[in-house]
């Protein structure tokens, strides 16, 4: 359980001491993968409190999540369509879903 959320609090210390700037032009695809990343660490999260966690498949949901999304929005932006928001709606949709389930263990 320590692994995701230690790996997400390194992340985000880096992020707020590199202090790095996003272009316009990469903002939906550096949303869609910050998401795609909540969304497997609070997986993880879960699974570890369910007793059911397994390392290779955080990583590989962390992989494949990231690039599918990525994929979508690329494709989304080459036929003009905002794609990137089923990506994002999912993942807000599996976030708040891994956090109500969190809170539910605790309580």
């Amino acid at each position: 359980m320590f692994l995701p959320l230690g790996g997400l609090l390194v992340g985000v210390l880096l992020g707020l001491v590199l202090n790095v700037t996003v272009s316009f032009d990469f903002s939906r695809y550096s949303a869609v993968a910050i998401l795609a990343a909540l969304d497997s660490v609070l997986g993880a999260v879960r699974a570890e409190l369910d007793g059911v966690y397994d390392n290779r498949i955080f990583i590989s949901g962390f992989v494949t999540n990231a690039v599918v999304a990525v994929i979508l929005t690329f494709i989304g932006d080459r036929l003009g369509l905002d794609l990137y928001l089923v990506a994002l709606i999912n993942f807000g949709f599996r976030i708040f879903n891994n956090v109500a389930l969190i809170r539910r263990h605790f309580i």
